[in-house]
């Protein structure tokens, strides 16, 4: 053999070996990739899984966070949710209602700056804004592992228990006031009726003596005033129970008007009354709600003495108060307001502003309503008037009116509808 054949049988075994190795690695390249194609059609399952995975902690999530929304809008407290530095991240509806914001203008806000701005602080007892009274508190914000995230501050509208406790104080105040002015106007009268008679004697004996007469009559005056104005109070320690009907409201209340004539014609007046056409006739008895309407009526029209508007208003109440339907009766004005330092003094007996007047009228006023198991509310904002509202239990029974027809509730609501004339009455008195 020579040497070329020998150099080329060594180049073929060269490339066969060469051949071989390629194709071994060709075979563990096709596994390999076999592998790795298996492995990314695995994780392309594994991703897929994770992916709806996600999608369900998303929805799970979003369904958690809207139902956490809802549950922080329901709330009745008002609620500003702070972070470290005291800035409001979020709040509710009623907070921004009560803080007279939006939620815009809150957030990005220091909460005291918020407070301060609207004559509010950070304590828990009772402070007013408008016409609501509120407790204003803070507590931290803790994450499910106990660590502080910040901090809520609760803003909580305690304006019906500032009002039930005012009432309770005002009842209990008045019982033992009524107590004993009771005793006192007994105790009064009984020498009272001696100089009357000694009184109506020396009228008697003086019959020729009219210069002397005079004298004995002059007493004789005192004596009834006297009797009078213990009369009125022995009404307030104990209103006569009379029984109760069903009153036409209409002409109550413009028999009311028509008594408190007097005091309306002295100064331009425009009285304006309105009724719900649903509520014909309220459950009262007549005379003492007519002496009710008139002391307010009077009281509204004093409080204006350079005129203004005087609104008489018949209506369903809303508050829920009562376990039975109740009506709201209300008489406002226009004038200057109640100087809130006399708000608790209001139905006090002998309290009063006036430079005339005993002060018995809104304690009459409160021991009638009273009676008829009702309450009275005052609502007065400086310079914008006053409102008194007498809530009454309105029985849904039949209804009797002072005219002696009996109807049915059902029956006059839709003698009301059908009549097309609706129980709205606008009067203008003028000086």
């Amino acid at each position: 053999m020579t040497i070329t054949a020998v150099q080329h049988s060594e180049e073929r075994d060269v490339l066969q070996t060469a051949f071989q190795s390629f194709d071994q690695a060709a075979r563990t390249l096709q596994q390999s990739y076999g592998a790795l194609t298996a492995r990314v059609e695995q994780m392309d399952l594994e991703l897929a899984q994770s992916n709806d995975a996600l999608r369900r902690q998303l929805r799970e999530n979003e369904a958690m966070r809207t139902h956490l929304d809802g549950i922080l809008e329901s709330l009745s407290t008002g609620i500003l949710v702070l972070d470290d530095a005291g800035i409001v991240t979020r709040s509710n509806q009623p907070a921004a209602e009560a803080l007279g914001m939006t939620a815009a203008e809150l957030c990005g806000r220091h909460a005291a700056d918020i407070l301060d701005a609207v004559g509010l602080s950070l304590c828990d007892r009772p402070q007013r804004i408008g016409q609501a009274v509120v407790t204003i508190s803070q507590t931290p914000l803790k994450t499910s592992s106990g660590c502080r995230s910040g901090s809520l501050v609760l803003i909580q509208d305690v304006t019906r228990l500032c009002q039930l406790e005012e009432r309770v104080q005002r009842k209990d105040r008045l019982a033992a006031m009524g107590e004993m002015i009771g005793r006192i106007a007994h105790e009064i009268r009984n020498p009272l009726g001696s100089v009357e008679l000694f009184a109506s004697m020396l009228r008697r004996d003086l019959h020729e003596q009219p210069a002397s007469k005079i004298y004995a009559e002059q007493i004789s005056q005192a004596v009834h005033a006297m009797d009078r104005l213990l009369e009125n109070l022995l009404v307030y320690t104990k209103p006569a129970r009379s029984s109760h009907a069903w009153c036409a409201a209409e002409p109550l209340i413009l028999d009311a008007l028509s008594l408190a004539a007097h005091a309306i014609a002295k100064i331009p007046v425009d009285v304006r009354i309105d009724l719900d056409p649903g509520i014909p006739a309220i459950w009262c008895h007549e005379g003492q709600m007519k002496q009710v309407m008139l002391n307010l009526i009077i009281n509204a029209a004093q409080a204006m003495p350079d005129g203004g508007v005087l609104q008489v208003t018949l209506d369903r109440d809303r508050t829920q108060s009562f376990s039975d339907s109740t009506v709201r009766l209300t008489v406002s004005d226009s004038g200057p307001g109640i100087n809130a330092a006399y708000r608790s003094r209001l139905f006090d007996p002998f309290f009063t502003t006036k430079d005339e007047g005993t002060g018995l009228g809104l304690a009459i006023v409160h021991a009638i309503v009273e009676a008829h198991h009702g309450r009275i509310d005052v609502d007065s904002v400086a310079g914008h008037g006053a409102s008194f509202s007498i809530v009454l239990p309105h029985p849904v029974t039949s209804l009797r009116v002072s005219d002696n027809r009996a109807l049915t509730y059902i029956e006059h609501e839709r003698i009301g509808t059908e009549s097309g004339e609706p129980m709205l009455v606008e009067e203008a008195v003028h000086e």
